[in-house]
């Protein structure tokens, strides 16, 4: 059955790779991907898909549609962009699969009695959107949630951090730096007294803890003591426990910078939290040998958890709904994701293929569950 997949995907190729550099071309922010949504929802109308945009109050979200059955099968689709430096962690790549799995497993939904979606997720960068579909029942239907993501090696049970995203923010009172100083509340010297514990505490940290932030805003000017400053941080972690308490260790370094400064200080979520990848082993193994039948060769298994890939919303779809989150390798030329060389790496020939074989590995996944009949009752019993 996965052959007449594999053709609808070969026949819908041209366009799936169009798409993919399309989105690559104009690359937009989270919750701001207005030209790029509609891209992949034209893609899949021309293919037959019923299409519904804007769901769960997010403008640039969607939920596209085939066939009746019973058995939900998703395929997530990402389309947001790095400020800067554009598609360098490729999400046209993953839109585009995730259409092409889409297509490729619509030509045996009727057969396999499932119901195909191809749902469009904004602001995984930044703005947890599958976070929010997820409160908003998005996904209370689906049996089972799919996706891949590009890197520079194929990895087919990849793991994730927990993430907390906050931005702190000082408040002093300004004075002239030089004529009167002592009037002064430093708000850059709290936020240098909390960088300062914070790079002390790391030393300290569980494995796996990770902490790096920016100084977002730092005072207008030399003669002015700064009233007010902006530090930007992500804190990371293997589990949900364990970033729970670096948040806590975090937030006293924080504090430590307002006291010592006799400063105010506020700490604010700049994105709902993302809960580490726990991806489906059924899933994961299906997967795993429908790619080493393309030809490619992932990563052995006894390694894929030594190198965590940092956060995904999608970690939380996974805590939820069976899922799996495998990252498709291409040629970077020795670049990673978030460098601008991968960037230019995601609309090579080897980006296409990671495209192609993305769709095709994701489809014949799907096909596997739902022909499997153990796995269809557990995927169709953890909706009821």
């Amino acid at each position: 059955m996965t052959t007449e997949s594999d053709r609808a995907i070969e026949a819908a190729s041209g366009d799936l790779i169009a798409l993919s550099h399309s989105i690559h071309a104009e690359p937009e922010l989270a919750f701001e991907e207005h030209r790029s949504a509609a891209k992949v929802v034209e893609v899949l109308r021309e293919h037959g898909f019923e299409v519904r945009t804007g769901i769960a109050d997010l403008p640039t979200a969607f939920d596209a549609r085939y066939g009746s059955g019973e058995l939900v099968l998703a395929f997530l689709a990402e389309y947001d962009a790095l400020p800067g430096i554009g598609h360098a962690c490729g999400h046209n790549i993953i839109a585009a699969a995730a259409a092409g799995a889409g297509i490729g497993l619509a030509a045996l939904a009727d057969e396999l009695g499932v119901t195909v979606r191809v749902i469009g997720t904004p602001a995984e960068e930044t703005g947890g959107g599958k976070v929010l579909m997820l409160e908003r029942g998005v996904f209370d239907d689906v049996g089972a949630a799919m996706m891949v993501h590009p890197g520079p090696q194929d990895i087919t049970g990849a793991t994730s951090l927990a993430l907390a995203d906050i931005a702190v923010e000082y408040e002093g009172r300004e004075a002239h730096a030089s004529a009167a100083p002592e009037y002064g509340l430093n708000a850059a010297d709290a936020a240098t007294v909390a960088q300062v514990a914070v790079g002390l505490l790391r030393q300290h940290l569980h494995p796996g803890q990770q902490i790096h932030g920016i100084v977002a805003q730092g005072g207008i000017a030399p003669n002015i003591v700064p009233s007010h400053t902006e530090l930007l941080y992500y804190l990371r972690a293997g589990t949900s426990e364990l970033l729970d308490d670096l948040v806590e260790r975090a937030r006293n370094c924080f504090a430590a910078g307002a006291l010592a400064t006799g400063c105010t200080h506020r700490i604010r979520t700049v994105s709902p939290t993302y809960t580490e990848l726990t991806p489906d082993p059924w899933l994961v193994q299906a997967y795993r040998e429908e790619i080493i039948d393309l030809g490619r060769r992932p990563l052995p298994v006894e390694e894929e958890g030594a190198r965590p890939l940092g956060s995904t919303d999608m970690g939380n779809v996974t805590n939820v709904v069976p899922g799996i989150h495998p990252v498709i390798g291409l040629d970077s030329g020795g670049a990673v994701t978030h460098q601008a060389a991968f960037a230019a790496a995601c609309v090579t020939e080897s980006a296409d293929r990671a495209v192609l074989d993305g769709a095709r590995a994701l489809a014949a996944t799907a096909v596997r569950a739902a022909t499997d009949p153990v796995h269809r009752a557990r995927l169709l019993e953890q909706v009821g």
